[in-house]
């Protein structure tokens, strides 16, 4: 494994490497919802596109819109996600909008068959209990 797991709490600067889960199930959804121990609003998005993993944060820039329910298109080989509110458009890979908004987007990783985010808190495919958020 490349700097760290899934369990550590990653407090340096770009996160630590964060296990979510086997390729082989991931795969089977283009989008999966990612808890994150901060809570609703640091959520993340897990797409699965074309063969490839993106992650970025899940609720739309502009007003919070559920991005993990947006439709995603291919326009002139550039991937996006479409938030379902509004209809803004961002770039999977980057995270830019055709607006000046911006999505923050996170590496991904495949190691061992597993799926890994960089992200600077734990994350889930579950919700973390009240008492465990931090």
């Amino acid at each position: 494994m490349a700097s760290g797991s899934g369990d550590e709490e990653g407090n340096t600067e770009g996160g630590s490497w964060r296990l979510i889960g086997p390729v082989e199930g991931l795969s089977k959804k283009r989008c999966r919802l990612m808890y994150c121990s901060l809570g609703f609003n640091s959520d993340v998005c897990l797409f699965y596109v074309k063969g490839e993993f993106f992650a970025m944060d899940a609720r739309c820039a502009h007003s919070g819109g559920p991005l993990c329910e947006g439709d995603i298109e291919e326009a002139d080989g550039v991937l996006q996600v479409f938030c379902p509110w509004h209809d803004y458009d961002f770039n999977l890979r980057t995270g830019k909008s055709g607006t000046s908004l911006q999505q923050q987007v996170y590496e991904v990783k495949l190691e061992d068959g597993n799926v890994y985010v960089k992200h600077a808190n734990r994350l889930s495919l579950e919700p973390f209990p009240a008492d465990q958020k931090s």
